[in-house]
C-alpha cells in the first residue's frame, strides 16, 4: 500500500464515502451544464456547428493534460488533496462562466473544467474504490462511475431546466453549481480521510502506464467504453443545435434531457452490469452500442425526436454496461499502488475518444451538414462497436 494514502477502512465510513461521491458528482456536474445553453450562445455570439462541437470538446484537452501530469498524483500525496483541488477547480470554472460571454473565455472556463474532471475522474475513482473494504469492491467501482456519469447526467438536466425557467438562464445554472462546489468542499474539508503521510509533490509529464498483466484487457474496456463516450460526446455537442434548426425545438429543458437520458441510462447500466459478468457485460454493451447508433441514425435521417430519445437511452444502458465491465477488469485489478495510474489511463483513453469524434463531427458539419455528418459517425460507431464486442467474445471463449 502507497504510504501517501489514508489507512483503508474496515467498513466504509458513511460520511467520507458521501463526501468523496458528492464532489465526485458535483465536479463532473460542471462538465456538462453548458450542454442545452450551447444553441443559446450559438444565437448570442454566431457560434457555427464547427465552434460549438470544438468549445464542447476542448475541455478534453484539460481531462487528458490533468490525466498526462497528475495520474500519479494521488498516488504520491494522497486521495484528499487531489480530490480539494478538482473541486475547487469546478467551482473556479463556474465563475468564470458567471463572467460577460465571449469564445475565448468560454474555451478557457472549459479547460478549466476539464482539468477539475480529469483530477477527478481518476483519483475520484481511486478514492471511492479506497473507502470500501475488499469484499465490496464491485460495489465502490459502482459507485464511482454512478457519480461520474450521475454528475454529468445532473448538469445537463438542472442547466436545461434552469434555462427555461429562470430569468438569466447563461448565469443562474452556473450560479447554483458555485454553491455546490463550495459545499462539496466544506464536505471534503470535513470527511474526506487524511493522507497518512504526505509525499512528494511531482509535477511533470509521463506517460501513464498499465500493468502488463491487464493490457489486453485494459485495451478491449477502453476501446468499448470509449466507443459509448465518442457517441455521447456528439450527442451532447449537437442535441441543442439539432432541436433547434432541424427540428424547430428551441426547449433548452428537452435538450437538457435528451443528453440526461444518455447519462442517466448509464448510471442505470451501471445496476445491470452488477449482475452480469465483465466478460458477458462488455459485448452486451457493445451490441446495444450498434443498437443506439441505429436509432441515432434514424432520427438523423428522418429527422424525428422519437428515435433521438430512443438512441439516447440505450446508448446510455448500454455504455453504462462497458463502462462498468471496463473499471471491474481494469482499475478493481490493480493494488491500491497503481489504482491512481491505471483509472487515470483508462478515462484519459475514454476523454480522448469522446473529444475527437466529436472535432471531427464539426468539420464535416461544415462540408456536408449536420444530418450527413452523423450519420457518417453513426456507420463508423456501428462498425467499431461490433469489432470490439467480437473481439471480447473471442477472447472470452479462449479464456474459458
Amino acid at each position: 500500500m502507497s504510504p501517501t494514502t489514508a489507512e483503508p477502512a474496515r467498513g466504509p465510513s458513511r460520511r467520507a464515502i458521501t463526501a468523496t461521491a458528492f464532489a465526485f458528482l458535483v465536479t463532473m456536474m460542471g462538465t456538462t451544464l453548458p450542454t442545452p445553453l450551447y444553441s443559446i450562445y450559438s444565437a448570442e455570439l454566431a457560434f457555427s456547428p464547427l465552434t460549438v462541437t470544438v468549445l464542447f470538446a476542448v475541455y478534453a484537452v484539460g481531462v487528458v493534460g490533468a490525466l498526462s501530469l497528475f495520474g500519479r498524483l494521488s498516488d504520491d500525496v494522497g486521495r484528499r488533496p487531489v480530490l480539494l483541488v478538482a473541486a475547487g477547480l469546478a467551482l473556479l470554472s463556474a465563475a468564470l462562466f458567471l463572467l460577460p460571454p465571449s469564445l475565448p473565455l468560454l474555451v478557457v472556463a472549459r479547460v478549466v473544467s476539464g482539468l477539475g474532471a480529469g483530477l477527478m475522474s481518476g483519483t475520484g475513482t481511486a478514492a471511492v474504490i479506497d473507502l470500501f473494504p475488499a469484499e465490496k469492491k464491485a460495489a465502490a467501482g459502482t459507485l464511482a462511475v454512478a457519480a461520474n456519469t450521475g454528475g454529468l447526467a445532473l448538469g445537463t438536466l438542472l442547466a436545461g431546466v434552469l434555462a427555461s425557467a429562470a430569468p438569466s438562464p447563461l448565469t443562474t445554472p452556473y450560479a447554483v453549481h458555485l454553491v455546490l462546489c463550495v459545499v462539496a468542499l466544506v464536505g471534503l474539508l470535513a470527511w474526506a480521510p487524511a493522507p497518512a503521510h504526505l509525499g512528494r509533490l511531482r509535477v511533470r509529464p509521463h506517460r501513464l502506464r498499465v500493468p502488463a498483466s491487464i493490457r489486453g484487457a485494459f485495451a478491449r474496456a477502453v476501446l468499448a467504453a470509449g466507443t459509448g463516450f465518442a457517441v455521447t460526446g456528439v450527442l451532447t455537442a449537437v442535441t441543442a443545435l439539432f432541436l433547434a434548426r432541424e427540428l424547430h425545438l428551441e426547449s433548452h429543458a428537452l435538450a437538457g434531457s435528451v443528453v440526461f437520458l444518455a447519462f442517466a441510462g448509464m448510471a442505470v447500466g451501471q445496476l445491470v452490469a452488477r449482475r452480469m459478468r465483465p466478460r458477458v457485460a462488455l459485448p452486451v454493451g457493445c451490441a446495444g452500442l450498434v443498437l443506439a447508433s441505429a436509432a441515432l441514425a434514424t432520427a438523423l435521417a428522418g429527422a424525428t425526436l422519437v428515435p433521438l430519445i430512443v438512441a439516447a437511452t440505450v446508448l446510455g444502458v448500454s455504455g453504462g454496461l462497458c463502462l462498468n465491465a471496463g473499471i471491474a477488469t481494469t482499475v478493481e485489478q490493480v493494488p491500491p499502488t497503481q489504482r491512481g495510474e491505471v483509472s487515470s489511463s483508462f478515462f484519459a483513453g475514454l476523454y480522448l475518444m469522446l473529444a475527437v469524434p466529436a472535432i471531427g463531427v464539426g468539420l464535416l458539419t461544415s462540408v456536408v451538414g449536420l444530418r450527413e455528418a452523423g450519420l457518417v459517425f453513426a456507420a463508423v460507431v456501428a462498425a467499431l462497436a461490433a469489432a470490439v464486442g467480437t473481439v471480447e467474445v473471442v477472447s472470452a471463449r479462449r479464456a474459458d
